[in-house]
């Protein structure tokens, strides 16, 4: 009786301080704003700088150069090349094209940004295409912006690698037995196709949105406890809260529950927005993503909770946090994988909780994975928080006891 009594006003007056700093947070105009806009910005910044379309590049400018002599008389291998690029740069708009005389020209108008790379016809092509022997295609970069530089080279690759099939075809059609059905199983004998582990054809964009949702709660929690715990510390009423007929628990509980109805709130928003703007579906349960958002919640929480603690004002503990969370966004695979960076990168991000709730999000959310493929995942994440929890609990009751 007396056990079901106590566990009553435990419930009863976390509730209560939970509802009053999510009130102040609503009366709070200018804070219930951004805390609307600031996931609006990370989706609508993140969502439409990064491109929709797998990341392939669109009119990017590159300088023609085209300095074959011929062979005969003829120039009928450069021209095919050069007619066949065109043809498929007007269908995919991948290329904004533009002739040129010399590779001296290329260098000066990629040191002045006018041109991303450039393609450099050698004197000798037709005469080794028509002599038996292969012709070269020189492509010249952009060493200043490797990332373009790499997609320009693998795009072109390609595209010319596709052209010198069909040119192979076309001579192998001159033998007996050979015709159009069976010439491309003799240029390549092999025929690679890719296919993903669920349906369709996921963006660059699903990567992050999981990421961006995991960091957003992460950071609506680590900013959001300073103002809940240091400032009342500062103008007093945590002194209030103290003196009431109030177990210190229910203190900590109900400061955890309003920001973490806080960082939900952000989470509902960031996962409407990917859907509705960036059409990012979700392949597993809805349910075990709002699960994971609340695990991440928890899992951060504990954390704040100590930071704050020892902080000895508001402006220190927000100093503190946002020293932590900054590199937390770069080193948890959020934006990029984490399998690209140094080992010893890869290492550190292992250690983080923010790593461990991006991967679960993203392999509910794009691979549709349950929860027997994240336990990995789960079990970080709910030790570190009851670790952190177990740890912020006694800190905080000496936070207040000073």
């Amino acid at each position: 009786m007396i056990y079901n009594m106590v566990a009553k006003n435990l419930l009863s007056h976390t509730f209560r301080i939970a509802i009053k700093d999510l009130t102040e947070l609503f009366r709070n105009r200018l804070g219930l704003i951004m805390l609307i806009l600031m996931p609006i910005f990370m989706m609508g910044m993140i969502g439409f700088i990064y491109p929709s379309n797998g990341g392939t590049p669109t009119n990017l400018p590159v300088a023609l150069v085209n300095e074959d002599e011929g062979f005969q008389g003829s120039t009928i291998a450069s021209q095919t090349l050069i007619m066949g690029l065109q043809r498929i740069n007007s269908q995919t708009s991948m290329l904004a094209l533009s002739n040129e005389s010399s590779f001296n020209d290329i260098k000066i108008l990629v040191q002045k940004g006018d041109v991303e790379g450039g393609i450099v016809i050698p004197s000798n092509f037709t005469q080794s295409i028509l002599t038996g022997k292969q012709g070269t295609i020189i492509i010249i970069t952009d060493q200043s912006n490797p990332q373009i530089s790499a997609t320009i080279q693998a795009v072109l690759s390609t595209v010319f690698g596709q052209m010198g099939t069909v040119l192979a075809q076309q001579k192998v059609q001159q033998f007996p037995g050979i015709n159009s059905n069976n010439s491309l199983s003799i240029v390549q004998p092999y025929k690679v196709q890719s296919q993903g582990v669920v349906s369709g054809t996921p963006s660059y964009f699903d990567f992050i949105a999981p990421g961006i949702m995991a960091m957003t709660v992460m950071m609506s929690v680590m900013t959001g406890l300073p103002v809940a715990i240091s400032q009342e510390k500062e103008i007093g009423t945590l002194d209030g809260m103290m003196v009431a007929p109030i177990n210190r628990l229910s203190i900590i509980l109900g400061k955890t529950l309003g920001q973490t109805t806080r960082g939900l709130l952000q989470g509902v928003i960031i996962l409407i927005l990917a859907s509705v703007l960036f059409h990012v579906s979700i392949q597993g349960s809805i349910l075990l993503v709002f699960g994971l958002l609340l695990l991440g919640v928890f899992s951060f929480v504990g954390l704040g909770i100590v930071i704050t603690s020892f902080a000895k004002d508001q402006e220190t503990a927000s100093m503190i946090m946002m020293t932590l969370m900054f590199p937390m966004m770069f080193l948890s695979g959020v934006f990029f994988p984490t399998q690209q960076m140094p080992w010893y990168m890869q290492n550190i991000s292992k250690a983080l909780p923010l790593t461990y709730a991006s991967q679960a999000l993203r392999k509910v959310m794009v691979l549709g994975a349950g929860i027997p493929d994240i336990t990995t995942e789960l079990a970080v994440m709910i030790v570190f928080g009851v670790v952190m929890i177990s740890i912020a609990v006694p800190v905080f009751r000496r936070m207040m006891a000073r």
